[in-house]
């Protein structure tokens, strides 16, 4: 070989990316640019209808953590390399479950959310076990599960009390210390004094005068925030987090090097069960009650989420932060439909419109920096 080519081998090995280009293959561009898009577009046709106000902001902030809170589970176990499509139908089954054991057997209700929790994170190992097992696509494992638990959703439901519905959870639920992690409120001395001092408005309910317009915090917020820091500690910055992105990028060769990849893709299915059932459980307290029919096409929305984030659908590649923005995006857009007066039923399209130009501006922008056609 000549000296020439030599050369040009080592100046292409150390041969080091423009800012710009390292910026391209950040998996939260995509989220981030669509969060700006997002934001302007609604402060130029929204801006007066409260939609930034404190209780809108609320609102679209509600949303977005419901989002949120299943994204993140969706995304660390499609970087892994797979899908859990019965994620909708885990936060039916899981919230029934709950109303049931708590409502109809009469279980306190902090024993029955611990039981509820080991009951959904069993079946995500079994989702998980069954994956790895039998070698299919986890696209059909899934899928499978997402009949079989609706199915025992309602079953069970109507076994039970004869209705796909069961309410009194809010009744059995009042005083528990553990339902209260799930279903109430924080910092609202901070917002009573806010309140109080005229910082906020205020308003009357009954013979009760001067509320907040924002009594507090809902802890469905703070469980999506938690989960967003954790999940985007473990998969930047553990080795556990290494292992993720190998076993979605290339389980045969992080096997070679002694990744566990059989293990960590089980933990991941476990995981996602465990955030659908924490979706389910502070939705089971905000409404005091289950239904059967809670959390169809869920699935999709956590994964558009990812998608829109930056994730690639092969896996080893994505952003728990760029998941976490796409579902902000979400939950402004379905609020702002709704104070800027537009068709709900939108939404939808939006949905896949924006799913279709995410894949679309990801592959293009992988094929650019890799050089891939």
């Amino acid at each position: 070989m000549s000296e020439t080519n030599i050369d040009a081998i080592q100046d292409e090995r150390v041969k080091q990316r423009s800012k710009f280009r390292e910026a391209l293959v950040r998996p939260e561009l995509g989220g981030i640019v669509g969060t700006i898009l997002v934001f302007v577009f609604f402060l130029l046709t929204a801006a007066d209808s409260g939609m930034f106000g404190l209780a809108g902001t609320l609102n679209w902030s509600v949303v977005s953590a419901q989002f949120a809170i299943i994204a993140v589970g969706a995304c660390l176990l499609m970087i892994a390399g797979e899908f859990d499509l019965s994620v909708g139908s885990m936060i039916g089954f899981a919230g029934i479950i709950i109303a049931i054991l708590s409502v109809q057997l009469a279980v306190p209700m902090w024993l029955t959310i611990i039981l509820t929790f080991m009951l959904c994170i069993s079946l995500g190992a079994v989702n998980g076990w069954l994956v790895i097992k039998t070698g299919l696509p986890s696209f059909i494992v899934t899928l499978a599960f997402l009949y079989i638990l609706r199915g025992l959703t309602i079953f069970a439901a109507i076994l039970t009390t004869r209705k796909t519905i069961i309410g009194g959870v809010k009744d059995v639920a009042e005083g528990d210390w553990l339902a209260s992690l799930f279903g109430g409120k924080v910092f609202t001395g901070v917002f009573t004094w806010l309140g109080e001092n005229g910082i906020i408005e205020v308003f009357e309910r009954g013979n009760k005068k001067g509320l907040p317009v924002v009594e507090g915090v809902p802890m469905l917020i703070i469980w999506a925030i938690i989960l967003i820091i954790f999940g985007h500690i473990l998969l930047t910055k553990t080795r556990f987090g290494n292992w993720i992105y190998a076993s979605g990028g290339d389980a045969q060769a992080a096997r070679y090097v002694g990744v566990p990849v059989n293990r960590v893709k089980i933990l991941m299915f476990m995981f996602t069960a465990f955030c659908a059932t924490v979706f389910a459980t502070c939705q089971v307290m905000e409404f005091g009650s289950a239904g059967a029919d809670r959390g169809e096409l869920k699935e999709f929305e956590a994964i558009i989420s990812v998608v829109i984030g930056g994730a690639l659908l092969t896996g080893g590649y994505g952003s728990v932060i760029g998941a976490a923005l796409g579902a902000l995006i979400f939950g402004v857009v379905q609020q702002g439909l709704f104070f800027a007066g537009v068709e709900s039923s939108l939404f939808r399209v939006f949905l896949g419109v924006i799913l279709l130009l995410a894949v679309i501006l990801n592959t293009y922008i992988r094929r650019m920096i890799t050089g891939e056609r």
